[in-house]
């Protein structure tokens, strides 16, 4: 089947994706977007967390069927999502029943120009060569990046949260959290890092 849906901010078009094909497969192998990253397949360790229609989800768990025409943000776009967050107010001209021409480029972009993206200054598909979000600015000044591996999940987990709460206690934190695991750290430098996050964006308003 064909699956037709915006990711970043910009409409993809999936051809021949079989039945029960997990949108982490698509956006990995298809689209060239190895932000999310594949672990247990079981949503159990929150690695491959993206949001969906503006809600996190493990796409590991999400039949790519299941997201036709919807709106998907990655790691590679949080940056950019943060932005539009900020210059659109509350879920961003992303977030759910947005626009998703304000998001990214205009247009439709092919499968095969998907592929060819290449990272370039200002490209936020990529991620790369773009200002970074509050939150992936403290993960790195809190130290919160071991392996990366986890980071991904954590950054779109912990983005979504301080959307919806912008001083969270360290229970919040933890509880919102709690779907993300990480093999390399006893969490409390990620923890460090939604604090800084949440303290910086308190003083930014």
């Amino acid at each position: 089947m064909r699956v037709n849906f915006t990711v970043n901010g910009r409409q993809q078009e999936a051809d021949d994706v079989w039945e029960g094909e997990s949108l982490l497969y698509v956006l990995r192998e298809r689209l060239g977007l190895p932000g999310s990253k594949n672990a247990c397949e079981q949503g159990e360790c929150g690695s491959c967390t993206v949001r969906l229609d503006g809600v996190p989800v493990c796409s590991c768990l999400v039949a790519a069927g299941q997201v036709e025409g919807r709106d998907v943000v990655t790691v590679e776009g949080l940056a950019d999502f943060a932005k539009q967050r900020e210059e659109h107010g509350h879920g961003g001209a992303c977030g759910s029943g947005g626009s998703a021409g304000g998001c990214g480029a205009k247009g439709g972009v092919t499968l095969d120009a998907a592929k060819r993206w290449q990272a370039r200054p200002g490209d936020s598909q990529t991620g790369e060569g773009v200002e970074l979000s509050a939150i992936q600015q403290a993960f790195i000044d809190a130290g919160a990046v071991q392996c990366g591996f986890c980071t991904p999940g954590l950054l779109v987990q912990a983005d979504a949260l301080l959307e919806e709460n912008s001083s969270p206690s360290d229970q919040d934190i933890r509880e919102a959290l709690s779907g993300n695991l990480c093999r390399c750290t006893g969490y409390e430098k990620i923890l460090d890092a939604v604090r800084l996050a949440a303290a910086r964006q308190s003083e930014a308003v």
